[in-house]
């Protein structure tokens, strides 16, 4: 029997993968919807931005039940190691989560990930015993250093955050594959559904979607779309494509022509 093909990540196991973002959306409701439609297992959470704490305040867990679904608090919004590791520390003394997303801007014109605090931060957060998930470039030698360093998963920016550019740099992409051994998930850039499938077709092992779904006309559709897109992505990969050529190769056979 064909053995299940499983995304397992920080030693827990999950069937889809594709991450959702909760933010932007028009609400809860909103949001819980697209969720459901995408078949996530794990959603992400900005600690600083998204309601999980006050609970005089609509509660993000009152749609999406964390017992039945992974939450994953990252830490948008910072751009230093110091208001990276307060909010994610503030994430475990409350709810006791442990598997992170490090996500540490450099500016607020590009949003592009400030490496020198980043690996500052993932050191740090490996050594309290976090399980790190990191937002950063596409460069290869920086994400084998984060792997080095501890971090479970790399996810490398497919271009700018709810830029909806798609992959800019394949190449990188490729090679960072090859260089690293945890998983490999992109996580901003995503514009649409075929953005999702060309990751996926890649090696990577995961897409994290959020603007593309909760900025679409009907965010529910959008994540059936992106749900599909991840699993056709992943199944040409395994695959295996056929060798490219720069000349016509016939289709039909050359024997038994009348």
């Amino acid at each position: 029997m064909k053995k299940k093909d499983f995304f397992k990540i920080a030693n827990k196991k999950f069937q889809s993968r594709l991450i959702v973002g909760t933010g932007k959306y028009k609400n809860f409701e909103e949001c819980a919807k697209a969720v459901k439609a995408s078949g996530a297992e794990i959603v992400t959470v900005a600690v600083r931005r998204v309601n999980i704490f006050d609970k005089k305040k609509p509660l993000l867990m009152d749609f999406l039940n964390p017992k039945k679904i992974t939450y994953l608090p990252n830490t948008a919004g910072c751009y230093n190691s110091n208001d990276a590791l307060r909010t994610l520390r503030l994430a475990r003394e409350i709810g006791g989560w442990k598997l992170v997303k490090l996500e540490i801007l450099g500016d607020k014109k590009t949003l592009l990930p400030d490496m020198i605090e980043t690996l500052k931060s993932t050191e740090t957060l490996t050594k309290e015993g976090f399980k790190v998930m990191v937002y950063c470039n596409d460069d290869p030698l920086m994400a084998k250093r984060l792997e080095d360093m501890g971090a479970v998963a790399i996810m490398p920016l497919a271009a700018p955050i709810g830029s909806g550019l798609g992959i800019q740099n394949k190449t990188n992409i490729e090679i960072i594959r090859k260089k690293i051994n945890v998983p490999l998930l992109i996580d901003a850039g995503i514009g649409q559904a075929s953005d999702a499938s060309i990751a996926m077709e890649l090696g990577c092992d995961g897409v994290l979607v959020n603007s593309a779904i909760a900025h679409s006309k009907n965010p529910a559709v959008m994540a059936i779309a992106m749900k599909h897109a991840v699993i056709a992505g992943r199944k040409s990969y395994l695959s295996g494509r056929m060798e490219k050529s720069f000349f016509g190769i016939a289709t039909s056979p050359k024997k038994g022509i009348i």
